[in-house]
Parts: structure tokens; C-alpha cells; sequence
């Protein structure tokens, strides 16, 4: 929220500088963005009067102007297009000085000579505009400095103030908050009840009594919309970053940042039968202030008529009851609409308001009167008209209740750790305008007042007393505890040496969204229904993600983009499966997912460029489980939606499914936009973590042993099987088998493949006999025989 200093000041004025008193209301909790000037830096500026205004001799768009200073004469040309005469400007002498080194010189402009510059809004740095000369009110001095005239020695002070402060969105607020940290006294605006000079009244009811437990309302009739709203309104609001509109709209923002109160005027012509607050219902539309058309939804709260709705409460109002030129007669609402019946509304509608801003951070309950009350006096006073009764209804029940809050002397000396006296917690509290119910030596049993939302618990208080005595002048510490180191288990690895062995690989590990595109999802597991989000943060970011493996494509694909062709990427983290019915039910398994793309090695003279393939990405699989208590890994043929039906695997680890790998699908990649193949693997995290315990075995002294089998079995037989086979065959003496070739084509039965395996045996006390080995690829061949009908190949 941005706020004038001097408009602060003439509320409550303690003896700091501006730089003090930025740091104490920083240091209060309520933290300066930064301090503006009101105005950019000028000198020799005053205010004059045009007396005569005539066409450029030898230019259309000129005019020469007989300008005065109340002293003395000044020929000055001007392209202003409402340069006239009788209105008072800004006017540049000779030898001021604009901005940083503008100095204004005696001119010649075509064969006319000019004494000054007649200055724009935006020349003297106090808005953007520079369509033409800035017009002063009739009333302006002239000769007067212009920087005194406007008070323009001042700053913008713009407070980023945290969500549960809202009673500090107003001038009041933050006058109130500057009085206590400096035990100064307020001095708000006297506010005194209108002198109703007609019995008018406009009906109001509420409907929705939960959602709006206090609406006023009030006819004014006769006031004129084409007043100039005072140049004192308009620099006020301009200072705090609102544009001034017409003196009804800018006196409704102009009580909202002097006292916090949204507030809003109809056209009281527009208005039918009443004016209802209630619930938007189905298909209804309002076309909006700012001209958009919105349909509305049924949760949505509603000022409307008879007729139509008339706005969304708290957010903004229609077009079609909104003050306009013509309007003569006003319908003035004041209300408390409930924050939590507001939060989100306006962001749900693409809107954000001032008004939606303060309502959905919370409004003060007891604050409507005091500021139909003001807005009336104000109208009143600048655009004239006839004041009716107030017209009134709430509901006390829905109306908040203020807390009452206990403080313990324990619990604050606790958590402060420092002792603050009695008195002085009293005295802090009572300024803040909490009503001490109870006071005894040890206890503040204390009642919130209505403006403070925030405080409901005794550490509500324990803050503020802090805030106010000053969180400079607690005492620091370093704090103490124990701390027990939990011994890692070596039954587990940790997911760290995962890392490092995918890093080792010329991986690097990437963090994507938890949530990707619907459509995306339904690309890669069209039979998984994901996960919707209620409320997404764009729309391609809607569901839960089913597999880490969209989101590294994704990543790929944005690489790609930028001529990064050789890419390997891996994740750790979460996918989401169940059904949004049964979110106790959802499977949230951890994974680690990976993929490469490109060259198998970065680009160097010494070797090719060759394409990574499917047995690439095998190799840095089994890499993970290289430590695994259940030992290599098994595969079997993948029916993976988005694979290479040809060129991917199950992953099994101890019979039980832990994962996938392989190519994406060629149909998938070209869709995505992917210029070369891609090849992926997505593990559940905790089938790779279950570690295999050291164990130590002696180095044999032996020599090894190796026969080389070449087998004839039907292609559809894995190697894996081979394998185990092999091993559960060989004897307690076998160390390793080892694929050396495979091959199918010419001179074998289509139906088949030749496999050549490397045995090698190596016994840890003694040298293996020929009998030995011979015996043990006997059993083997008798094995793979029994169990897969292999033969050996003659």
C-alpha cells in the first residue's frame, strides 16, 4: 500500500525523520518496499495565469501567451492545445531548473521569443501526462511556488504489508500502528452523522446473511457528477497510486485509504424494486465496470435489484448501474462481506481490486457507518445533493466476535527470553486498543479489538509485545540442543550413492512439477485417469503426474529447442495414481527415472558418433542395482503404452515388477516434436535401495576355468534364463557366465537362435580338474535342456 508521509503526518506526527520512521514502521513488522518522491526534482516553478493567448504568426500548432506571475508580464510560446485564456498553470521562469540539468533559457521559437515554459503533469514528474498543460483550480495564488502550492516536499512511503495485517491498508490503520510504536497520539478525522434533509430511502435485504452480515445503504439526490473533484482529493489519491475519475468514485477510494472501507456507488435511477445481497444463481452474466462480460458462478455473492445483479460484492461493479455524466441521483453502500466468502473470488474471475484486496484480508465489522458517514459529508461538501436515512440491515449472529485472549507472564518471559515489566506489557497492550478485561501480576486476560483479525492466541500477543518493545532490543542467542545422530543402516542405501552413480554416467538430475498437461498425460497412459487438481496454477499444469517420465521428456524436449542434442537427465520423486474420490487411497510411490538422448560419448576426434541405444540404457540400469540385495535384475518383454513394443523391458527384481525401461514410442516422440530417438527407464525408488550387506570373501589363488557353449534355442527364450539356469546348474565352483555373440539368420531354423555363452569356474582351495569342469557343463547342458530344450550347437 503506498501512503503520502505529510498525510500521514497530519494524523499523527512523532518527532523522526522520514529515514526513522521508514525503519520503525520496517522494523514493526510492516515492511517499506521503498520510499518515491512525490514529484521529480525542479526548481523556479510558479504558479501563473494565461491573460492572452493568440495563433503562432509563422506556426498552426503554436500560440503565443501573455503569462502572468502576479508581479509581472512574460511573452512565453506554447504547443499546449489547451492553452487559453484565465486558467492557471505550472509556469517555468527563466533560470529554473526541470529534472536533474534542465535549466529553462530565454528561446527563440520560429521568430518569436519565449520567457518560460508552461509545464505538463509529466515535465514536473507527477504523472504521465503530457497531453497538454497541467490546469490549476482558479483558486491557486499566483506567484506562488509551485512545490509549496502542492506540498510536493513529500514521499511516497509503499508498505508491503503480510496478509494478516489488513487493518494496516488504510491511512488510519497505519497512523494507529505509527502512534503506538511512538506513544503519540492519533489524531483521526472527526467524523459527524449527516444532516438528513430528505426521508428517501432505498429498500435493502440480505440474503445471504453468512456471506454478508452488514450492509448500509443511502440515497443522495442531486449531486453533480461534473464537479472537479479538489486538487487536495487528487493528489492524495495520486500518491497512493489512484487515478482520480469524478468526485463521487474518487471520494468512495478516498475514504477506503483514509479508513479502510471499500465502498461503492449506484446510479440510483438503474436501481429496481430493491437492492438484494444474495448468491449469483445459475447462467447469470454482468457486464463489468472495466466492459468485460463475466458468467457468473453459483458461488458467488451478489449485489443485485430486483432485476439483475448490480456487482460482484466486494470485487467491482457493473457497467450497467454504475455512475455515469448523466447521474443526478446516488445509491451509497457501505457492507461487511465475510473474508472467507470473498477469498479467491476476484483471482477466480482473472480480477484483482482494491476492494477485493482489503475484503479478502478482512475488513473491520464495526467501520461501515463511520465511513457512510464520511463519504456522505464528503459528497456532500464537493459535488452538493440532498441526504436521505440511512437504510440499514445485519445479522449479529454472522457479525465476527472479538477474541478474548489470556497472556501468561511464563509463557512471554519464555519466549522473549527477557523479562519485560508488567506495566510496560499493559501499557503496550492497552495501545494497541486490546480491552484489558483481567490484569493480575502473572496474567492479561485481554478482549481483541474489531479491526484485528490476527489475534486469537496467546502467541498472537507474545508477537505483538515484541513488535512494540522492539525485536532490536531483545537479546540474541544462540540456541542449544542435543543432537542425536541416527546410525545409517547398511541394509539401505542411500539414496545419495544413486545419485553419484547416475552422475558418474554423465547424468544430471532435474526437478520438474509434480502436476503436468492433461493432455500430456493422456499422451503417455491413455488407460490412467490422472489425478485432477482443484485448483491448478495454469491450465497445463492440471492433474498429477502418473510417471516421472512425461516431465523429463518435457525437460528434453525444452533442451532440444536449444540445439542441445545429446542429453541425459534423472529424477527422483513422487507419481500419483488413484482416483481424486479416494485421496486416502492414492499411491504416491517414490520413483527414480531417467533418460538419454543423443551420442553415446560428447563430441571428440578419437572416437564416432555413435547413437546411444537400448543397451545403453540397460547398462545404467543394472548400474543401480549393482548393490542390490537381490542381485541383477530380470526382463521381460515391456506392454507399455509409450515404449517400442521391440525395444523395451520389465524390469523384475526377486520375481516381484519394480519398473520399466526402453525406447519411447517412435509414434510418441513424433508427436512430441523429438528429432531422434529417446530412451527412458522409471524404477521404483525403493526396489534400488535395499541394499546387499558387505561380505568378505579371500581372492582364490586358483586359477580361473572357462568353457564357451554355443546353444540353439527358440528366439522367444530370454538370456536371462539362460542364465539362471546355468547358474543354478553349474556348482558352488562357477563364478560367471558371459554372452559373447547371438545369432540368427542362415544355415539355423527360423524358429531358433544360436546364443555363445563364456562359463568360467574358479574354486577358492584348489585348481580344478578337466573332470571337474567337465562334469559341471554336463549338468549344465543336461539342464538347459530339461527346462528351456536347449541343444548344443555342433
Amino acid at each position: 500500500m503506498k501512503i503520502s508521509e505529510n498525510w500521514l503526518r497530519e494524523w499523527v506526527n512523532p518527532s523522526i525523520s522520514s529515514d526513522d520512521l521508514v525503519a520503525q514502521i520496517t522494523l514493526a513488522g510492516l515492511e517499506v518496499d521503498e520510499v518515491l518522491p512525490v514529484a521529480s526534482a525542479f526548481s523556479g516553478v510558479v504558479v501563473g495565469e494565461i491573460i492572452s493567448a493568440e495563433q503562432h504568426p509563422n506556426a498552426d500548432k503554436l500560440r503565443v501567451c501573455q503569462v502572468t506571475d502576479g508581479q509581472e508580464m512574460f511573452q512565453v510560446v506554447c504547443g499546449a492545445p489547451n492553452a487559453r485564456v484565465g486558467i492557471k498553470i505550472p509556469f517555468a521562469k527563466i533560470g529554473a531548473v526541470l529534472g536533474a540539468d534542465f535549466k529553462i533559457k530565454k528561446a527563440k521559437l520560429r521568430q518569436v521569443e519565449s520567457f518560460g515554459m508552461l509545464c505538463s503533469a509529466s515535465e514536473l514528474g507527477l504523472s504521465d501526462d503530457h497531453d497538454g498543460i497541467m490546469e490549476l483550480p482558479l483558486s491557486a495564488q499566483t506567484g506562488d511556488d509551485f512545490r509549496t502550492y502542492l506540498d510536493l516536499d513529500d514521499k511516497i512511503i509503499d508498505v508491503d504489508l503480510t496478509p494478516n495485517r489488513s487493518d494496516c491498508l488504510s491511512l488510519a490503520g497505519l497512523a494507529r500502528e505509527v502512534g503506538v510504536l511512538n506513544k503519540t497520539d492519533v489524531t483521526p478525522v472527526d467524523v459527524q452523522p449527516a444532516s438528513v434533509t430528505i426521508e428517501d430511502v432505498f429498500p435493502v435485504r440480505i440474503d445471504a446473511k453468512e456471506a454478508c452480515p452488514r450492509y448500509l445503504g443511502r440515497v443522495i439526490r442531486g449531486v453533480n457528477v461534473t464537479a472537479e473533484t479538489p486538487l487536495w482529493m487528487v493528489e492524495k489519491l495520486r500518491r497512493s497510486g489512484i487515478r482520480s475519475i469524478d468526485p463521487i468514485v474518487d471520494i468512495t477510494n478516498f475514504v477506503m485509504l483514509e479508513l479502510g472501507q471499500p465502498m461503492h456507488a449506484f446510479d440510483l435511477t438503474n436501481l429496481s424494486g430493491a437492492v438484494v445481497v444474495r448468491m449469483a444463481q445459475r447462467d447469470e452474466k454482468i457486464v463489468l465496470l472495466d466492459g468485460q462480460t463475466v458468467a457468473l458462478r453459483e458461488d458467488t455473492l451478489v449485489i443485485a435489484d430486483e432485476k439483475m445483479p448490480l456487482a460482484i460484492a466486494g470485487v467491482m461493479g457493473g457497467e450497467g448501474s454504475g455512475v455515469s455524466a448523466e447521474t443526478q441521483d446516488i445509491f451509497l453502500e457501505s457492507a461487511f462481506f465475510a473474508p472467507l466468502a470473498l477469498a479467491g473470488k476476484a483471482r477466480s474471475y482473472g480480477l484483482h481490486t482494491d476492494a477485493s484486496h482489503r475484503y479478502e484480508r478482512g475488513v473491520d465489522a464495526t467501520l461501515q457507518e463511520k465511513a457512510m458517514e464520511r463519504a456522505t459529508a464528503l459528497i456532500v461538501a464537493i459535488a452538493g445533493g440532498q441526504v436521505g436515512p440511512i437504510a440499514s440491515q445485519q445479522s449479529d449472529e454472522d457479525l465476527p466476535q472479538a477474541a478474548v485472549v489470556t497472556l501468561r507472564r511464563k509463557k512471554l518471559d519464555q519466549y522473549l527470553a527477557l523479562s519485560i515489566e508488567s506495566e510496560l506489557v499493559t501499557d503496550i497492550l492497552t495501545r494497541l486498543g486490546l480491552e484489558m478485561l483481567e490484569v493480575s501480576d502473572d496474567t492479561w486476560v485481554t478482549k481483541a479489538p474489531s479491526h484485528r483479525f490476527d489475534i486469537a492466541i496467546e502467541a498472537d500477543l507474545i508477537e505483538e509485545v515484541a513488535r512494540i518493545y522492539g525485536y532490536d532490543n531483545l537479546p540474541s542467542s544462540m540456541p542449544q540442543a542435543a543432537v542425536n545422530f541416527t546410525p545409517l543402516s547398511e541394509a539401505k542405501s542411500q539414496i545419495q550413492v544413486l545419485r553419484s552413480i547416475l552422475v558418474s554416467q554423465g547424468y544430471q538430475e532435474a526437478v520438474t512439477y509434480s502436476f503436468i498437461d492433461p493432455n500430456l498425460s493422456k499422451q503417455f497412459l491413455p488407460n490412467i485417469e490422472p489425478v485432477p487438481l482443484a485448483n491448478p496454477i495454469s491450465a497445463d499444469m492440471g492433474v498429477m503426474r502418473p510417471s516421472l517420465v512425461p516431465g523429463l521428456v518435457k525437460a528434453y524436449l525444452y533442451n532440444q529447442n536449444r540445439q542441445q542434442s545429446r542429453v541425459r537427465l534423472f529424477e527422483t520423486g513422487r507419481r500419483f495414481i488413484g482416483s481424486v474420490d479416494a485421496l486416502a487411497e492414492l499411491d504416491q510411490q517414490q520413483q527414480i527415472a531417467g533418460l538419454i538422448a543423443g551420442t553415446r560419448h560428447s563430441e571428440a576426434w578419437y572416437h564416432n558418433n555413435e547413437k546411444v541405444d537400448f543397451y545403453d540404457l540397460k547398462a545404467h540400469v543394472e548400474a543401480l542395482f549393482e548393490l542390490n540385495e537381490g542381485g541383477k535384475p530380470t526382463y521381460e518383454r515391456s506392454e507399455c503404452e509409450y515404449l517400442h513394443p521391440g525395444r523395451s523391458a520389465d524390469v523384475y527384481v526377486g520375481g516381484q515388477f519394480v519398473g520399466l525401461m526402453g525406447e519411447l514410442h517412435p509414434q510418441l516422440s513424433k508427436a512430441l516434436g523429438a528429432n531422434q530417438p529417446i530412451y527412458v527407464f522409471d524404477i521404483a525408488l525403493e526396489a534400488v535401495l535395499n541394499a546387499r550387506l558387505p561380505e568378505y570373501k579371500s581372492v582364490s589363488r586358483f586359477p580361473e576355468v572357462r568353457r564357451d557353449l554355443a546353444l540353439l534355442v527358440d528366439r522367444d527364450v530370454p538370456v536371462s534364463a539362460l542364465e539362471s539356469v546355468i547358474t543354478e546348474a553349474a556348482g558352488e565352483a562357477f563364478s560367471k557366465v558371459l554372452v559373447f555373440d547371438i545369432y540368427q539368420g542362415q544355415g539355423i531354423d527360423e524358429s531358433k537362435k544360436s546364443v555363445a555363452l563364456g562359463l568360467t569356474w574358479q574354486h577358492p582351495s584348489h585348481t580344478l580338474s578337466d573332470e571337474e569342469v567337465n562334469n559341471s557343463v554336463e549338468h549344465i547342458v543336461a539342464a538347459l535342456s530339461e527346462h528351456l530344450g536347449a541343444v548344443v550347437r555342433g
